[in-house]
Parts: C-alpha cells; structure tokens; sequence
C-alpha cells in the first residue's frame, strides 16, 4: 500500500487526512506504516478522503484487479 506517496501528493498531513476520512491521526499514521491492519471501513474513508478508487489505495495492478 501507498498510503502516504498517495497523502502527499494531494498535499494532505496525516492529520488533514484523518479530519478528513473522520479517522485519528494515529490511524493513519498506524495504517501508513503497517502497525494496524485496517478493516474495509478504515481503508474506503481513506480512499474516499484521497478521493482515490479503494484499488489504488492498495496498488492494484488493472490486471490483477480483474483476475
């Protein structure tokens, strides 16, 4: 996951972020570096926050995707 190439690119701190997805500053910052394993929520109000699709928040290749 890149979660935080994808942060700050839209020029987001992990608190913005987390304002932003309704989420705490240490869940992003957990998320980010793999300490938490995130549920399904967790990771669509990032996704939705990033105004990204769920896949590229996880780096799924387009091909593996449709596998």
């Amino acid at each position: 996951m890149h979660l935080r190439a994808l942060r700050l690119q839209k020029g987001l701190s992990q608190q913005a972020l987390a304002d932003e997805a309704d989420l705490s500053r240490p869940t992003i910052q957990r998320v980010e570096t793999a300490h938490l394993c995130a549920s399904l929520d967790v990771l669509t109000s990032i996704a939705r926050a990033l105004q990204v699709p769920l896949r590229e928040l996880l780096d799924f290749p387009e091909a593996d995707a449709q596998s």
